[in-house]
């Protein structure tokens, strides 16, 4: 059994797909050892880049990759939030508080197991982590969870 100064470390990823070529994005999730992608867009069906819209993303997955495809909603920020940053009518860091706010409220262990962290990727459109969802997402839930993680960013 592993107590809490025992806790094993896990390998977490996540990846944006703006200006990146299919090919440059599904090397990058092959060339790690992935079980799983956990898209966190509220809307996975956008115009953005065609290969990551939902049914093209769990295909190319599956067949270049081997990789699981999961759409987790419940781990991106209202449509209220998101416009308000694009807008910029509120800053990241009132946008970082609201969505940290928004995660606290939702009750995270019907969302997701953290069972299923350990080589996940976690996907939005940013390219950058730094001011993204999906960055926050990750952060919060090792937390939630007391994991001891090493948290990589594909680039």
């Amino acid at each position: 059994m592993i107590t809490m100064n025992q806790k094993s470390s896990i390998k977490i990823y996540t990846i944006g797909y703006t200006k990146k070529l299919a090919k440059i994005f599904f090397n990058l999730i092959r060339n790690e050892n992935i079980s799983t992608l956990i898209d966190v867009r509220l809307n996975n069906t956008s115009q953005l880049s065609a290969f990551a819209k939902k049914d093209d993303l769990e295909f190319f997955l599956h067949e270049l990759c081997a990789v699981k495809y999961l759409h987790i909603p419940q781990l991106a920020p209202t449509q209220d939030i998101l416009k308000g940053y694009k807008s910029k009518s509120i800053t990241w860091k009132g946008y970082q508080s609201k969505y940290l706010d928004l995660l606290s409220k939702r009750n995270i262990d019907e969302i997701i197991n953290s069972e299923i962290l350990d080589q996940s990727c976690f996907l939005c459109s940013e390219h950058e982590p730094d001011n993204c969802h999906r960055r926050l997402a990750v952060e919060y839930l090792v937390e939630y969870f007391d994991i001891n993680a090493e948290i990589k960013h594909l680039q």
